[in-house]
């Protein structure tokens, strides 16, 4: 897989990585590309918006994240339509930040940083 976004990122350490680092990072992208949508920067809003769906799509890929296909597919589906159509979601800006609130947590655990 070519890399557009993260052509730095070394795909089998990111494998390496555990699910919760992975939704962490996703999330981080998603968190900037809700700041940059709420700045009204539509540039940089889809730029992070494209780095997160690089991400989710190297989760994807990720063998070990078999069992977990389903949420990672759904939460790339709902992604995309809440950036397409903010009105028409069942989720706003919080729900995000809720829900990758908690990868971010256990991905810190891991680390032995909380």
């Amino acid at each position: 897989m070519n890399l557009y976004y993260h052509k730095n990122l070394d795909i089998q350490k990111w494998f390496s990585k555990s699910v919760s680092y992975q939704m962490a990072n996703i999330g981080s992208e998603v968190s900037r590309m809700i700041n940059w949508t709420e700045k009204d920067n539509q540039k940089h809003s889809e730029l992070a918006f494209e780095r997160a769906l690089e991400l989710i799509d190297l989760t994807v890929l990720d063998n070990k994240n078999c069992s977990r296909l389903g949420e990672i597919l759904r939460m790339r589906e709902f992604l995309v339509g809440w950036y397409i159509d903010r009105a028409d979601s069942i989720f706003d800006k919080n729900a995000w930040l809720k829900y990758f609130e908690s990868y971010n947590y256990y991905a810190r655990l891991e680390s032995g940083s909380v």
